[in-house]
């Protein structure tokens, strides 16, 4: 079986919004495009997903694309809560650690393709039904202070 991975865009109540499954070698900012028709708001990245050609596909769909500046970019003005929203990587990573442990969706061994997509659909599934996600607590987010600071790189 070659190696794939799974590409997933959640939201601040841990709830799956779209799921993709790709080869290994693809990029992993490619089936974001895929996705960003049926999105709207702020997408919160990480560096490595920084494009010039991802910012101007978000934007041109209305999606602010909010990011950490690499350390050969100049600054740029965040408000304290969309700074607040970048510290929040750990729950992308909770939720693919619940998807691998609770629902069992790194399996390596699948006899066969339907084995594997059939595994892989039922964590999916099983994720989707679980009642206690991880979520952000945004409550705590809100009470940050409106005035926007430069992050140093």
């Amino acid at each position: 079986m070659p190696v794939s991975k799974l590409h997933l865009v959640i939201n601040h109540l841990g709830e799956l919004l779209g799921v993709k499954l790709t080869p290994g070698n693809v990029d992993d900012r490619k089936p974001l495009c895929d996705f960003a028709e049926r999105l709207f708001g702020k997408r919160y990245a990480d560096k490595g997903d920084i494009a010039q050609w991802l910012t101007i596909f978000l934007k041109d769909l209305g999606i602010d694309f909010v990011s950490k500046v690499r350390k050969n970019r100049k600054p740029v003005a965040l408000d304290p809560f969309d700074q607040a929203m970048l510290r929040q990587r750990s729950l992308v990573e909770t939720v693919i650690d619940e998807l691998k442990n609770l629902c069992q969706i790194e399996h390596t061994r699948h006899r066969s393709p339907i084995h594997f997509a059939v595994n892989l659909l039922a964590g999916l599934v099983a994720y989707g039904l679980m009642p206690n996600k991880p979520r952000l607590p945004l409550q705590d987010f809100r009470r940050l202070s409106p005035s926007p600071k430069l992050i140093p790189n």
